[in-house]
C-alpha cells in the first residue's frame, strides 16, 4: 500500500474506492474511544472535514494536551513521525497532525476493506 502524499490524494483515493464514509466512521469510532466529544456527519464534505479536524486538533494541543496524546495513541499515529514535526507553530503543527491522523485512519479502512473479503 502506498500512502497518499496529500489530503486531496487521500480523499480522491477514498472516493475512488467508495470508502470515504468508512473513513468518517473510523474517525468517529476512534474519537469516541479517546473520549473526545466529536461526531462527524457521514455526509461531511472533505473540505469541511479537513477544517473541522484541524480545528479540533489545534484546540486539543492548546487546551487538552493529555487528551491529544491519548487520541494519537488510540489512532496509532507513529510517535517518531510526530516527534519529527516542527512544533514551533502550533497552527501548522495541528494541520500536519490532522493529516497524519487521516492517513492512519485511511490505512485502517483500506486494510479492512482489502482483507475482509
Amino acid at each position: 500500500m502506498k500512502l497518499p502524499e496529500t489530503f486531496q490524494d487521500l480523499i480522491d483515493e477514498a472516493n475512488q474506492l467508495n470508502l470515504y464514509k468508512k473513513l468518517i466512521l473510523q474517525l468517529n469510532k476512534d474519537f469516541l474511544y479517546a473520549n473526545i466529544d466529536l461526531d462527524f456527519d457521514e455526509d461531511i464534505l472533505p473540505k469541511s472535514l479537513k477544517l473541522l479536524l484541524h480545528e479540533i486538533v489545534y484546540k486539543l494541543i492548546q487546551e487538552k494536551f493529555a487528551e491529544y496524546l491519548n487520541l494519537l495513541y488510540i489512532i496509532d499515529v507513529p510517535e517518531d513521525t510526530i516527534k519529527s514535526l516542527d512544533g514551533s507553530d502550533t497552527l501548522i503543527l495541528a494541520e500536519q497532525v490532522s493529516f497524519l491522523i487521516l492517513k492512519r485512519e485511511w490505512q485502517k479502512v483500506w486494510f479492512k476493506n482489502k482483507y475482509s473479503k
